[in-house]
């Protein structure tokens, strides 16, 4: 049996509310070193803001860092449940084209983020590089 998805995901990401402005939530990247924050509303996930989506929605349209992350965070998320297996991690970080997946238990709240990095410590080479190639496919 492979390893579980708690075994390898960060717990306890820091979050930002969803009243949050974007500057906030940079300040969480920046501090935390990290490139997503969950935003949640009574410890439920609603939408997270990543790096990427401060440079192009933010940045490069010349919006405002006080504007909320609401207004340019992603809502159509991709989740993955704490006991599900590393498998199926890379299966929708593949599927779905994205380096990071929040781990949520079935009633909505979150409990921590597995990253494509977190995967390139526990998986083989050769997978890790096939997720690479597929989460960059075009």
């Amino acid at each position: 049996m492979g390893k579980s998805i708690r075994e390898i995901m960060t717990s306890n990401p820091s979050t930002v509310q969803a009243d949050a402005t974007v500057g906030d939530a940079a300040r969480v990247m920046r501090d935390d070193d990290t490139g997503i924050v969950p935003i949640v509303e009574n410890e439920r996930l609603v939408a997270t803001i990543t790096d990427r989506d401060i440079a192009v929605r933010v940045v490069a349209e010349g919006r405002d860092a006080e504007s909320s992350v609401r207004e340019i965070a992603s809502s159509d998320l991709v989740t993955i449940d704490p006991q599900q297996e590393l498998d199926e991690a890379l299966r929708l970080m593949a599927q779905h084209q994205v380096r990071r997946l929040p781990v949520v238990e079935e009633d909505g709240r979150l409990v921590g983020i597995i990253a494509q990095a977190d995967v390139a410590r526990e998986s083989d080479d050769a997978r890790t590089g096939e997720l690479v190639e597929e989460i960059s496919q075009p």
